[in-house]
């Protein structure tokens, strides 16, 4: 069993109301240490909290979702994690979706919203959990010229091309079990150095079969696909992506 941490589930969804301490014993079970919770609107984030109670394993994290063009919503949050500073890991999910947003003055909201987030990880030291679906290099592109520092890009669905500035700017990567059956993942994960690599599950979506709901003990499906592909073995994958997670969220890890 090898030491793990999950660096972005939803725990909070009601999904795993019925059974999230066996959900947690399971993750413990598979040798995932720690879970981070992340959030998509003020509800899920205050949850979050609570649920951290509960479960000393749960590292809560608050953000909006990027399908929630909202400012006013926005500053809120903004206000509700410097609030929080000390409780919280991260500051996520946050970023842009040009998938379900479409239109290109919403776009721009978008853009607007993940800036102001920048400037708090900035201000606040929090790490950034990055949502970039169908926009990886304009996420990227944003994240670099706003000097962000300390940033994952959570399953990251862009080409190598778009992934690489990311990489010299010292971001990470965090790759789900979906790269089970996701030829995008697996050539991103041929591609990104192992130095930049973390795990992650989404639960309860992205799970290596998208019929059945994921759960956090799935990190370990993610973390024998990449040692595969790598070509290493999952004790040698498992230390250099543990010790990954640790440098980007100390003093959490």
């Amino acid at each position: 069993m090898h030491r793990l941490i999950d660096t972005h589930t939803h725990l909070y969804d009601n999904s795993f109301d019925t059974d999230r301490k066996a959900v947690m014993q399971r993750a413990a079970a598979a040798g995932v240490e720690k879970i981070i919770s992340v959030s998509e609107t003020m509800e899920d984030a205050r949850r979050n909290l609570e649920l951290a109670d509960q479960y000393p394993a749960l590292m809560p994290a608050a953000g909006l979702y990027p399908a929630h063009t909202d400012l006013e919503a926005a500053a809120q949050m903004r206000e509700f994690i410097r609030a929080n500073r000390e409780k919280l890991a991260a500051i996520g999910e946050v970023g842009l979706d040009f998938r379900i947003v479409e239109d290109h003055e919403q776009r721009q909201i978008q853009r607007q919203i993940l800036e102001a987030f920048v400037d708090l990880s900035l201000e606040t030291g929090l790490v950034l959990n990055v949502h970039s679906r169908s926009a990886g290099r304009h996420a990227v592109e944003l994240l670099i010229d706003k000097k962000a520092e300390k940033v994952q890009l959570h399953a990251f669905d862009g080409k190598f091309g778009a992934a690489q500035p990311a990489v010299e700017a010292g971001y990470f990567f965090s790759i789900p079990p979906s790269v089970t059956r996701s030829r995008q993942k697996q050539k991103l994960v041929r591609s990104l150095p192992l130095s930049c690599l973390l795990v992650e599950t989404d639960s309860p979506v992205l799970g290596p079969d998208p019929q059945t709901r994921n759960e956090p003990a799935n990190a370990a499906v993610a973390l024998k696909q990449i040692a595969e592909i790598k070509n290493i073995s999952r004790k040698a994958a498992a230390a250099a992506i543990y010790e990954n997670t640790r440098r980007l969220y100390s003093p959490w890890i």
